[in-house]
C-alpha cells in the first residue's frame, strides 16, 4: 500500500515499515499467518502521548489543581477524543483489518481507530524521536483541547450529562438500551430519560457507543 497520503495528512515523516506494522491490527496479523500487530506501538504510542499532553496542559492550565488536570488529561487522551483525531485524517481508510472486523464496520470503531493513532504515535517515536511524536501529538491532538467543555462532553458525556442534570435540580437520567441485528453485526439505540419523559435518543455500534451518542443529544435539548 502506498502510504504517501496518510503521510501527507500527519505532516510527518515516519519509516514505511514502522506506519505499516502502526497500522495493522490483530485481526490482520492473525488471518496472515500470526505475523506482528500494532499492540505494542499502541503500548508505547499511550504512554508517549500520556507524557506529551500532561506537559502541554500543565504549562497551559496554571489556576487548575490537580484533580481538574486529572480529568482534562483523562478526556485528551481518551478513545473518543482520539477517535475524532483519527477520522479527521481518515486514518480508518488506511488500517489493515481481517475480513470479520471489515464486515462489522472495524474501520470505524471508535477503539479501533484510537488504538491505531497511539500506534501511529508510537511509530513517529520510535522514527524520529520525542519532537517528532510531539509534532504530530501537537497537530492532531492539542486543537481538540482549546475547548474544555466540548471535550469533556465527547470523552465523558454521561457525567457531564448527570452534572447538568444536578446543576439544574432534576432527577437522575435513566438510560434505556435496545438493540437489533446479529452478533456480528449489533446496531443499538438508546434513550435518554428524565422525570418519565424521553428527552433524547442515540444510536451507536456498542450499548456504551449508543449511550454516549443519546447522552451528547440530552445535553445540546437542556440547553436549548
Amino acid at each position: 500500500m502506498n502510504y504517501a497520503t496518510l503521510t501527507n495528512r500527519l505532516g510527518i515523516s515516519i519509516e514505511e515499515s514502522l506506519l505499516e506494522l502502526a497500522l495493522t491490527h490483530s485481526s490482520f496479523a492473525y488471518e496472515n499467518g500470526k505475523i506482528p500487530n500494532n499492540e505494542r506501538l499502541e503500548f508505547l504510542g499511550d504512554s508517549v502521548l500520556g507524557f506529551v499532553v500532561t506537559g502541554h496542559i500543565f504549562n497551559q492550565n496554571l489556576e487548575m489543581d490537580e484533580g481538574s488536570l486529572s480529568r482534562l488529561r483523562n478526556a485528551t487522551v481518551s478513545a473518543k477524543t482520539l477517535a475524532v483525531a483519527a477520522n479527521q485524517i481518515g486514518l480508518g481508510e488506511f488500517v489493515r483489518l481481517g475480513k470479520g472486523e471489515l464486515v462489522s464496520g472495524g474501520k470505524e470503531k471508535s477503539n479501533i481507530l484510537a488504538d491505531t493513532l497511539e500506534a501511529v504515535i508510537g511509530a513517529a517515536y520510535l522514527s524520529g524521536g520525542l519532537s517528532i511524536a510531539s509534532e504530530l501529538i501537537e497537530k492532531l491532538i492539542f486543537p481538540l483541547i482549546n475547548s474544555e467543555d466540548e471535550l469533556l462532553e465527547t470523552s465523558e458525556p454521561r457525567t457531564v450529562l448527570s452534572e447538568l442534570l444536578k446543576s439544574q435540580n432534576k432527577l437522575e437520567a435513566i438510560f434505556e438500551v435496545t438493540h437489533e441485528g446479529p452478533d456480528h453485526d449489533r446496531n443499538f439505540f438508546a434513550a435518554v430519560i428524565v422525570s418519565g419523559d424521553v428527552i433524547a435518543q442515540g444510536e451507536g455500534r456498542s450499548r456504551k457507543a449508543a449511550e454516549a451518542s443519546a447522552a451528547i443529544a440530552a445535553l445540546k435539548v437542556l440547553r436549548g
